[in-house]
């Protein structure tokens, strides 16, 4: 962080003979404000009002960050955002959002562009895993995973593009995860062979398999892409209502996510596992699958079937 110091300036004098020492008068308030904020990133981070999501919007709070919270709970949104502003430097807006409702996710970007001008990153955190047997279904028609933890955060970071690119060179960060289930395309939506590890697995690949694609359409913008296994099973309200027994902690994720953040020499069109950088699923890399998920991606945002 640069901070811009008041000259000092010796002015020679011929006053009885002395030399008298002057500074120029410092910054004023409002400069001083107008600085900190032109170095104080603005940070989203999806599905923050628990879990994972909580303690990384909480870390970068306190670092002096503008967090923008996003999750479904109002209560839970406003106590984090006092939470972050009554502890720490930073600053925080609570902004309510299904991503169960693709217009919801839509109203989502219109707010905040309209809210702010700038937006340094964007953490894709936001993601469901619903046990039990009845295939879920979102109020647009698709497989409710596939939507939120993914067709949500293409839509979003679509839409928020300009943000990003108004203050590059910016980041985004998409929680995937090491689960990871083949697409099939014949049946994306699962109708006939839904299982919650299958529908889960493959939303999580589909996240990764876009953060390869964007990375390269952007790679000459400013602006990098990474997907992150932040850890395994950690002990979040998600992993426990999926009917796992918990192996990590909510920390050791958050270290990664807030690493990765972080991280100038990243690079782009990574995934990680936890702080490594590590391998995905084969089907990843595979330049015509990934072609044709995104030609079915285009189809379903544009509310297609």
């Amino acid at each position: 962080m640069t901070y811009r110091l008041g000259r000092i300036a010796l002015i020679a004098a011929a006053w009885w003979g002395c030399t008298e020492a002057r500074s120029e008068p410092g910054p004023s308030a409002e400069q001083r404000r107008d600085e900190q904020q032109a170095t104080t990133r603005v940070v989203l981070v999806t599905g923050s009002t628990d879990g994972l999501g909580r303690e990384v919007a909480r870390r970068l709070g306190a670092r002096g960050d503008r967090v923008i919270v996003h999750g479904r709970d109002i209560q839970r949104g406003e106590a984090l955002v006092r939470e972050i502003e009554s502890s720490g430097p930073g600053s925080a807006r609570f902004y309510r959002s299904d991503f169960g409702s693709l217009a919801n996710v839509r109203e989502l970007a219109a707010r905040i562009r309209r809210d702010y001008d700038r937006l340094d990153v964007l953490v894709n955190n936001a993601g469901i895993l619903i046990s039990g047997n009845r295939r879920p279904v979102s109020e647009d028609g698709h497989e409710l995973h596939f939507q939120v933890n993914y067709l949500a955060g293409v839509l979003l970071t679509r839409e928020l593009l300009p943000l990003l690119q108004s203050s590059r060179p910016a980041r985004i960060i998409n929680v995937a995860s090491r689960s990871s289930a083949p697409l099939d395309f014949n049946d994306i939506m699962l109708e006939r062979g839904y299982s919650t590890s299958r529908a889960y697995g493959q939303s999580k690949l589909a996240q990764i398999m876009f953060t390869f694609d964007i990375a390269e359409e952007l790679r000459e913008s400013g602006i990098s892409v990474n997907a992150i296994h932040p850890a395994t099973r950690m002990d979040t309200d998600l992993v426990r209502d999926g009917g796992m027994r918990p192996r990590s902690t909510i920390d050791e994720g958050a270290d990664a996510v807030v690493r990765l953040i972080n991280d100038l020499e990243a690079g782009t069109g990574r995934f990680f596992d936890g702080q490594t950088e590590a391998r995905a699923r084969a089907q990843a890399y595979d330049s015509d699958v990934r072609a044709r998920l995104a030609e079915v991606t285009d189809r379903l945002l544009s509310g297609g079937g």
